[in-house]
């Protein structure tokens, strides 16, 4: 290329191939990007819905992958045409994938610390513009020069000023005093920027009103986070508009724009195109896994809207170095404004498949995104038809400020209107060093009135152990305004606050460790009932059959009688048909620390089933004579340590309404048998202690405490999500109507030797209880646990005095339970899960036999 010098318009005189070749290498950018970031995002949610940890290499890698197959055909593009246009269309991608790579390995920190990503966000995002700076002061690269300062070079390969070449070159914009020549001639009668000082013109006004307008999507539809987590995700978003106005500089966007005579709407077509691109790498990198979806919608089309933007910044411009500022400023602001939703107004661990069978998060991330495309797409042709025609007058800066005022009003009534007003961050959970001791427990009377006094003696000491121990701390925490909630089954606080706070947790000498309490962020409307489609049933259930419930009633004449069943999960159905005379009723069966509300209710379903499947009637439940109460602890398929907690905390001793844990529990109310078909992953904060004091303190006050294996199958060692591997609950596996082992089922083996499972129930195709009066059939080991519970609450009912003898109750279940099949997740000696009993446990629960066992 010596001695030929680049050609200034998007073309090649002696060839059309450039062209095409950056219209194949766009596409192709576009096509990576998209599925490696859709690719990634995907192979995280399904990771978490296996109960596998994170791949923190994965989106390095992918980050790098990007890097090497969209920057190589982007730096051909920089280096070999002649065309100006097209090496800088090559630059723009090429610096654009750049960046991508960078930011993308700030994926490493994991979700549950977004205070600390969307730190390193705003520093990466900074730096990334520094570097992009320095290079070109450094070498000179034609196609940055000028963007940080100073004329444009001359001689050969300049690719954005076109050659000076005399007075009759029609294809170079006017010359002016200072010699910039990226700046097309000054035409139309608007007033010039740089004769009235540096106020702020119309250009910069209109970029923020358009950023106005994509925000206002996610101001209706989104919530925010903690208020650290907030002021970091503007600094975060601002740091990304100054990268994106160092990428789409003047020099960029000035060999756009030349021509005989200039072309506005080549400018915004060609170049707003070219910038679309490149803000789509900048969105790849925009946000964690998930928030940066949303993100590749909304940010390409603000492309052509600074393209309009740049148009109207060089037209009335009687000062260069003014026009630039002002459409570096208009870059800044719009790229900001629209990455600041999905970085602020969305928590990327609730973009999640976890969420998707309801109109939950991700519902409204996607709406928000369309609905931020489409205004996206409406702001880039408006601008485009009101600045970008030859015959347009850019609106005079009163107009824009009216526009920009208008706009940020707007915003603010529809975020305290229709949207969801307030902080919603997460807040943090303080384990303490010192826990209850109930290791001396006196000998309890064998029965229902043993069990209770034994329940009594467990509930004084653990809140002794809290009010003793909680005392110092609290009054700090109350007098730093962080709104502690104390608990007693586990000695632990719930408090507001960041990794300030955090560290400052930590480091008082009461405190054993400071976990992440998840908070859910409000939806913009209820996400609807789950609701089933099966047949009613019209006798015992196959399950049912199968586990030999069936004949305990016929037989045995016993149907649970006198037992009562507590359910923690996301609530239940206290109207259904099969589950309404069911409950125990008075002013201590049901709490609802999520919503408040009063009555039993449930709006994802899953409690509703379970519960059905441990007491309902209509040949659904196990033990449809016992009783049951309810908590909500799983509002919407995400929970949190704290939750969890207020749910098991109740079941230990209940409280009437509106009443203190701490001074209003009432122990002897407690339910006999718990049916847990949940578990507590590190994504909602837990680790695989936090929640091993709880289930401690109610195997010692005789309360049976039976969980859910897991459906992270066939991986052995799977069962690992609090409580499934405690060794004081029964932890019950899946099979299926041929008792063979449920691929979804976990396995064993669990740190600290306890064989688990401990039993199997059916859990495919299980027919139970829905909201609404439905039925529905439904697959896991959620729907195996509560028919365990039911087969305990037989055997209570059964025998009186063995309610509240745990460990024998334990020991009648594997003894009478019967062989199943195992399976695995392939014939290597390593899917083997070290025994057939990680797979199987004892065997299938027996309801027949277990119930026999216990009158004897």
């Amino acid at each position: 290329m010596q001695g030929q010098p680049a050609q200034p318009g998007f073309s090649d005189r002696s060839s059309p191939w450039p062209v095409v070749a950056a219209v194949l290498v766009g596409c192709w950018t576009v096509a990576v990007t998209v599925g490696t970031q859709t690719g990634g995002w995907l192979t995280d949610q399904v990771l978490l819905s296996f109960g596998r940890d994170r791949l923190g290499w994965l989106w390095p890698v992918l980050g790098l992958a990007t890097v090497v197959l969209a920057g190589t055909p982007a730096l051909l593009l920089a280096v070999l045409p002649r065309s100006g246009a097209v090496r800088a269309t090559g630059r723009a991608w090429l610096i654009g994938a750049l960046a991508l790579g960078v930011l993308t390995l700030l994926r490493v920190v994991p979700p549950v610390h977004h205070e600390a990503y969307l730190a390193a966000l705003a520093g990466a995002a900074v730096l990334s513009a520094l570097a992009v700076r320095w290079s070109a002061r450094r070498w000179a690269y034609p196609g940055l020069v000028g963007s940080v300062g100073g004329p444009a070079p001359t001689g050969d390969g300049d690719a954005t000023r076109p050659e000076a070449t005399g007075n009759g070159d029609a294809t170079r914009p006017e010359a002016t005093r200072d010699g910039d020549a990226t700046r097309p001639a000054a035409t139309g009668n608007s007033e010039p920027v740089g004769r009235r000082g540096r106020r702020t013109g119309p250009v910069p006004l209109l970029a923020v009103a358009a950023g106005l307008a994509l925000l206002l999507p996610w101001a209706w539809l989104g919530a925010l986070g903690g208020l650290l987590e907030t002021v970091l995700a503007l600094l975060a978003a601002a740091a990304l508009g100054v990268l994106a106005a160092t990428l789409l500089d003047a020099p960029f966007w000035s060999p756009f724009a030349v021509g005989r005579p200039p072309r506005p709407a080549r400018l915004v077509l060609v170049g707003g195109l070219v910038a679309g691109v490149a803000l789509l790498l900048l969105a790849a990198g925009t946000g964690q896994s998930g928030a940066q979806l949303p993100a590749l919608l909304t940010l390409p089309p603000v492309g052509f809207a600074l393209a309009a933007l740049w148009a109207a910044a060089w037209r009335p411009a009687a000062d260069p170095a003014e026009a630039i500022r002002a459409g570096r400023t208009a870059t800044g602001w719009l790229v900001g404004l629209a990455a600041l939703g999905p970085l602020a107004f969305t928590d990327p661990e609730e973009i999640s498949l976890l969420l998707v069978g309801t109109r939950d998060i991700p519902f409204w991330v996607a709406t928000a995104a369309g609905v931020g495309l489409a205004v996206a797409v409406l702001v880039a042709i408006g601008y485009a038809v009101l600045l970008a025609r030859p015959t347009a007058r850019t609106p005079n800066r009163r107009v824009a400020a009216v526009a920009a005022v208008v706009l940020l009003v707007a915003f603010g009534v529809v975020d305290l209107g229709p949207g969801q007003p307030g902080l919603y961050g997460e807040r943090l959970f303080v384990v303490l060093r010192t826990q209850a001791d109930l290791s001396d427990l006196p000998a309890a009377a064998p029965g229902r009135a043993g069990r209770d006094a034994r329940a009594a003696e467990v509930y004084r000491r653990l809140v002794t152990t809290a009010e003793q121990s909680q005392g110092d701390l609290l009054r700090g925490l109350n007098r730093l305004r962080l709104d502690p909630v104390s608990y007693y089954l586990v000695n632990a606080i719930e408090v507001d606050g960041g990794p300030a706070v955090r560290a400052w947790l930590a480091r008082r000498p009461e405190v054993a460790r400071v976990l992440v309490s998840q908070r859910l962020r409000p939806l913009p409307a209820p996400a609807g009932q789950n609701r089933g489609s099966a047949p009613k049933p019209t006798g015992p259930e196959w399950n049912i059959r199968q586990i030999g419930a069936d004949r305990v009633w016929s037989q045995l004449r016993v149907t649970g009688t006198g037992i009562v069943v507590g359910s923690s999960d996301s609530g239940v159905d206290g109207t259904h048909p099969a589950l309404r005379a069911g409950f125990r009723g008075g002013d201590d069966s049901w709490y609802d620390p999520w919503d408040d509300t009063q009555s039993p209710t449930d709006q994802g379903g899953h409690g509703t089933h379970t519960v059905g499947s441990a007491v309902g009637r209509d040949g659904i439940g196990v033990a449809p004579d016992a009783q049951w109460v309810g908590c909500v602890n799983l509002d919407r398929n995400l929970g949190s340590p704290a939750h969890y907690l207020d749910c098991l905390q109740f079941m230990l001793a209940p409280f009437p309404a509106g009443g203190d844990p701490f001074t209003d529990g009432r122990p002897e109310r407690a339910p006999q048998v718990l049916t847990n078909s949940w578990g507590c992953p590190p994504i909602e904060g837990c680790d695989q202690r936090v929640l091993r004091p709880a289930t401690a303190a109610l195997d010692a006050a005789g309360i049976f405490v039976v969980a859910a294996a897991g459906n992270t199958g066939p991986w052995c060692a799977s069962i690992d999500d609090p409580p499934a591997p405690y060794p004081d609950v029964l932890t019950v596996g899946a099979v299926d109507s041929q008792r063979r082992v449920a691929e979804f089922s976990s396995r064993g083996p669990v740190p600290g030797g306890s064989g688990k499972p401990d039993v199997l129930a059916p859990g495919v195709e299980v027919v139970s209880a829905m909201p609404g009066g439905t039925y529905a059939a439904l697959d896991g080991t959620s729907m195996a646990t509560p028919q365990v519970a039911g087969v305990v609450a037989l055997m209570w009912s059964a025998n009186p005095a063995l309610v509240g003898d745990v460990t024998r109750t334990r020991q009648i279940l594997r003894d009478t339970a019967t062989a199943a099949t195992p399976t695995y997740r392939s014939d290597s000696p390593s899917d083997a899960c070290g025994a057939p009993s990680n797979v199987t446990g004892a065997g299938q629960v027996d309801a027949y036999a277990a119930v026999r066992a216990a009158q004897q």
